[in-house]
């Protein structure tokens, strides 16, 4: 006996209807009645026949007669998903598993001004590492993982203001503090979609960071691994970029 994919709804008229608001939600424009019974392979009067109810509730408008597209009720439903949305909440249960995987500190920042804030953190005693950076903590922008996203997602008018207000001021003797070295460091971040800091906030503990992007495409905030300098591994990389995905995912991003 096929088990069946929990995924898939059980009532046929529901699995028709989330096929067609698909399609309509793949395009901008509003989609013919010929077009969405090709694409959902429902019969023309099937496809006319779910597109009305779906009329009735607003979920779908008809712009002119034999086309539709996504009504205003999704809109609706849309904003009050997203409003309960939060960052902390969908990342959470994900930066328990990579830590799981890891044993080294997870932690979620956002930016504020010119520094990142760390909103949550995932550790243990096994870590082998002192915490350091509490929840609430604060670090500049050029000197973190997380940070580096930031600055990559800013103009280059916006990383020299960024570099004369704060005058890149450094901690370590591995801190990029002159901004020919940064805007280098930005490029690569921006290459790779991730970010590092290599003891140049603490010595002896590197960083990578990924970030974490909400339904508009915008970078809300960033996901990192803490670890002592010898032990952090680069297979953690893809593992940290994939936890990040996850989360934006949650958040309503489409990839």
């Amino acid at each position: 006996m096929t088990k069946k994919d929990p995924s898939t709804p059980s009532i046929q008229v529901l699995a028709r209807a989330f096929g067609l608001l698909d399609v309509l939600a793949a395009h901008q424009d509003p989609v013919s009645l010929k077009e969405l019974s090709e694409r959902t392979g429902l019969h023309p009067s099937t496809a006319h026949r779910i597109l009305n109810d779906l009329a009735a509730g607003r979920f779908v408008d008809r712009p002119e007669a034999g086309s539709y597209r996504l009504g205003m009720r999704m809109l609706e439903l849309g904003n009050l998903v997203k409003a309960r949305l939060d960052v902390r909440d969908a990342a959470l249960a994900p930066m328990r598993e990579l830590h799981k995987l890891t044993h080294q500190p997870v932690n979620l920042s956002v930016r504020q001004g010119d520094e990142i804030v760390y909103i949550e953190r995932t550790y243990s005693e096994r870590s082998g590492m002192q915490v350091v950076r509490a929840v609430g903590g604060r670090a500049p922008l050029h000197l973190t993982s997380v940070g580096k996203l930031f600055l990559a997602h800013d103009d280059p008018q916006r990383v020299r203001a960024y570099a004369t207000r704060t005058g890149l001021a450094g901690h370590t003797r591995n801190s990029l503090t002159d901004l020919p070295a940064l805007e280098r460091e930005l490029t690569a971040v921006r290459r790779n979609a991730s970010a590092r800091d290599d003891e140049e906030l603490e010595l002896g503990v590197r960083c990578m960071a990924a970030g974490i992007y909400d339904d508009q495409g915008k970078l809300v905030a960033g996901l990192s691994i803490s670890a002592p300098a010898d032990r952090l591994e680069e297979t953690w990389m893809e593992r940290v970029k994939s936890t990040a995905a996850q989360i934006s995912a949650a958040l309503g991003h489409r990839a």
